[in-house]
């Protein structure tokens, strides 16, 4: 794990000065950390693999494997029969954890793993115009949840002729256009294989209000805010800084375990539900949620902005948010994933 450490510090041209301040701690404690006499926390570790971009999974299991080798000691056998007694009942309970989803929603994630398989075989047909003309109606629709009222012809015109259209605001022209450059934006993270963390979330919300609320674009707020039409209160806004640090440990720690659609709603609903922003909370969001997809492999989700598809996605939102209750919101974004991962199998033709 040492080694781990060391390497990616010096990969990222970073001091351990830097590092300790980013983590919170004494200097003296990264040095320990990256000559063995000293272990990171969880907590740490988790933290450590996002500010040095490491695969989370790779130095977990690094980490764990000294804590039981330290633990072990000299008692090599017994080690080896309690790791085997161990082994069997994690299996046991991962089998229990998987279960804790509904039969609903198991039944539409196994659907939606169906589709991928057929688009996996598919992928050479994957046309840019097809891309195109998708992510033009994933713009339009978005917007149109926050009450931009340009049609998808005037949000074609706007984006990819420069036109622009009469009786529109500026502010309607320029969510149109920062939300297409945000879908580039999160495409590239994509192609990269970069790992999504707090400095990619603010470059995307920048991208969404650039222009419009540019002192706010790429910060979060500073004042208390209400969401119109919900009962949910979000937190204050010196607690907001410490409820995103908990929204990206919970990322790393669980992007490996949870199905991509459900991380993907999840990430959605805990990041609308802190609202760190003054504006712009839900389009970021659903990019958010969109960039896990397609890192996965799974196609944009796009929720439609009609009253009916609009106050069926608030209403899935407000439950989780008041009522701990996600799975309707949970059953909602796999619905979305899966008519939309229909939708571009018939485009391709399948």
């Amino acid at each position: 794990m040492k080694e781990l450490l060391k390497q990616a510090r010096e990969n990222k041209h970073l001091k351990t000065r830097e590092v300790a301040q980013l983590l919170g701690i004494d200097q003296a404690l990264i040095s320990k950390f990256e000559s063995g006499n000293r272990k990171p926390t969880r907590e740490q570790v988790t933290k450590l693999a996002s500010i040095l971009e490491i695969d989370y999974e790779t130095l977990m299991v690094a980490w764990l494997k000294e804590k039981i080798l330290y633990e072990i000691g000299d008692d090599t056998n017994l080690g080896i029969k309690a790791m085997k007694v161990a082994e069997s009942e994690m299996r046991y309970e991962v089998a229990v954890k998987r279960h804790n989803l509904s039969a609903s929603l198991t039944a539409i994630l196994n659907e939606i793993d169906s589709l991928k398989k057929i688009l996996d075989q598919k992928r050479a047909f994957d046309s840019f115009r097809i891309a195109q003309a998708l992510e033009l109606e994933y713009t339009f629709e978005s917007n149109r949840i926050e009450g931009n009222t340009l049609t998808l012809r005037e949000t074609d015109l706007v984006i990819n002729e420069g036109l622009t259209v009469s009786g529109k605001s500026m502010r309607e022209h320029l969510e149109a256009i920062n939300h297409q450059e945000a879908i580039g934006y999160i495409k590239q993270l994509m192609e990269r294989g970069f790992s999504f963390n707090e400095r990619e979330l603010l470059s995307i919300h920048n991208l969404i209000l650039r222009g419009i609320i540019p002192e706010d674009a790429g910060r979060y707020r500073r004042v208390q805010v209400m969401i119109k039409g919900s009962s949910h209160m979000p937190p204050q806004p010196n607690l907001v800084a410490k409820e995103m640090d908990g929204y990206f440990l919970w990322y790393e720690s669980q992007k490996s375990k949870l199905h991509p659609v459900v991380l993907a709603a999840e990430m959605h609903e805990r990041l609308v539900t802190i609202h760190p922003f003054i504006d712009g909370n839900g389009r970021t969001s659903r990019l958010v949620m969109n960039l896990i997809l397609l890192q996965n492999g799974y196609v944009i989700a796009n929720i439609k902005g009609d009253y009916d598809n609009r106050m069926n996605y608030y209403n899935a939102l407000e439950s989780a948010q008041t009522k701990s209750n996600k799975e309707d919101f949970l059953l909602f974004i796999a619905q979305i994933e899966k008519e939309s991962l229909e939708r571009y199998l018939s485009i391709i033709g399948t």
